[in-house]
């Protein structure tokens, strides 16, 4: 078979090497350790038929078993105008709780967004059918979360059948878990799902197990409801805890690791109608209640923790980008604010050129510079005082491509060992104060065009 002409400038070598780290992506996949699994929580993943195939899960469903007005909830919603209605069913659910939901339900293969009335009330049916579940549920209590192709509607009747029979199957086991993260995948690859134990000090231990979803469609931008800021995948993720935490300060909790995690992650640069991460923290470990104004070392190692976790949640879906060879860390410095570090590094985690040339393992780096110079900032970039290397991952020293604006001589042979790693750390130095913040992206390559392409075939 005759490679297509762009192809065939690659050696075969490289191709091979590329071909091999699509396939490879399964080696994250991780066994999950019962003991790390919060208590309190029962889950199930089960096919209703939304999808063709049988043997495919597409409907799953978690419930805290706490004592009802113990478990807190919290969520982080797309800022995407389209908001699809579980978005919006969700964000009121939340509210009229007044931050008590304690369920979850999800379908994949149908977003169910741009759909209408007929989409709020298929959202709404789906509530109610997860809120029957829940022993004593006198008021919504059950967020929703939807993703696939955009503007279909939902067959509703197999997914309310499936939420009542997906009762009888729920447990608290690690497959039950993952048969839940499975129910979460699309385009995905593999289902991800982590799960860790914590010490917060004291006698306190809690439990956290997260699982997210998504490969393309994926430059989130979110925040609490209602979302008040200007714009910035489907990028759909949970946190199930046992940790206390009163309702305001998760949410508070959420809000800041999700603009470190979740919202510093891209793949294509779209921003999805559904994006949602939420939060279920239930109580069920015991120990002072984390308030942010009462308990504020508390809620500080509680905020640290869970940021530290939600980033690994969502380097995954990095990780597993549609197509994706590298998997790319862009870290900036020096920056007058953390809102210019992290605009700098969105910038040119999203700049097409620089991520063509990373599929091509070709270091050229005037594309970042080129990113970087229409960033718009708090105060003009000096060019003069601006950085630019890549970061080896043997930990030998950076090869510097820019020194405070001055270009420097490349030794290409390095520079080509540098980026044919399939981890590759861009590091841009602004000279502008003490700021700085991450950004994790990929390449551009031949197979996420052809995913893209056919998406609904």
């Amino acid at each position: 078979m005759r490679l297509p002409q762009a192809l065939s400038r690659l050696s075969m070598s490289r191709w091979n090497r590329q071909a091999s780290n699509i396939a490879s992506k399964t080696r994250h996949v991780l066994p999950i350790d019962a003991q790390n699994l919060p208590k309190g929580f029962v889950a199930t993943g089960v096919h209703c038929g939304i999808k063709k195939k049988a043997d495919v899960l597409d409907l799953g469903i978690v419930l805290s078993t706490a004592p009802p007005g113990q478990t807190s909830s919290a969520a982080c919603f797309t800022r995407n105008a389209f908001k699809a209605a579980p978005v919006t069913v969700s964000a009121d659910v939340l509210e009229k709780s007044e931050g008590r939901a304690r369920a979850i339900v999800v379908n994949s293969g149908c977003a169910n967004a741009v759909t209408g009335k007929q989409g709020l009330a298929d959202a709404w049916a789906m509530c109610t059918a997860t809120d029957a579940l829940l022993e004593e549920s006198t008021q919504p209590s059950t967020l929703v979360l939807s993703t696939g192709v955009i503007g279909q509607n939902l067959p509703i009747s197999r997914i309310l059948t499936g939420i009542k029979s997906g009762g009888s199957s729920l447990g608290s086991t690690p497959e039950h878990w993952d048969r839940l993260a499975q129910a979460f995948m699309t385009t995905d690859t593999f289902p991800k799902i982590r799960a860790r134990t914590v010490d917060l000090g004291g006698s306190t231990r809690i439990r956290l197990v997260g699982i997210d979803k998504g490969a393309g469609m994926i430059h989130p931008n979110m925040g609490p409801a209602p979302a008040t800021l200007p714009l910035h995948a489907t990028l759909l993720g949970l946190i199930a805890t046992d940790a206390k935490v009163t309702p305001a300060s998760l949410q508070n909790a959420l809000t800041y690791a999700v603009d470190r995690s979740f919202n510093s992650i891209s793949v294509d640069g779209d921003m999805s109608t559904n994006d949602t991460i939420i939060v279920l923290a239930n109580g069920e470990a015991g120990g002072v209640e984390i308030d942010e104004q009462k308990t504020p070392a508390e809620f500080e190692r509680f905020r640290t923790e869970l940021t530290k976790f939600a980033i690994e949640l969502a380097q995954l879906v990095v990780r597993d980008g549609e197509g994706a060879t590298k998997f790319v860390t862009v870290s900036v410095m020096g920056a007058a604010s953390y809102a210019d570090a992290h605009r700098v590094a969105s910038t040119i985690s999203t700049s097409a050129l620089v991520k063509t040339a990373l599929f091509g393992e070709d270091a050229n780096w005037g594309r970042i510079l080129a990113a970087l110079g229409r960033v718009p900032l708090s105060a003009p970039i000096d060019p003069n005082r601006v950085s630019v290397a890549f970061l080896p991952l043997d930990g030998s020293a950076a090869l510097d491509l820019l020194i405070n604006g001055e270009p420097q001589p490349l030794d290409e042979a390095r520079a080509k060992t540098i980026i044919q790693e399939e981890d590759v750390e861009i590091s841009i130095e602004l000279g502008m104060g003490s700021e700085q913040a991450q950004y994790w992206t990929c390449d551009f390559s031949h197979e996420y065009v052809t995913i893209n392409g056919s998406y609904r075939s």
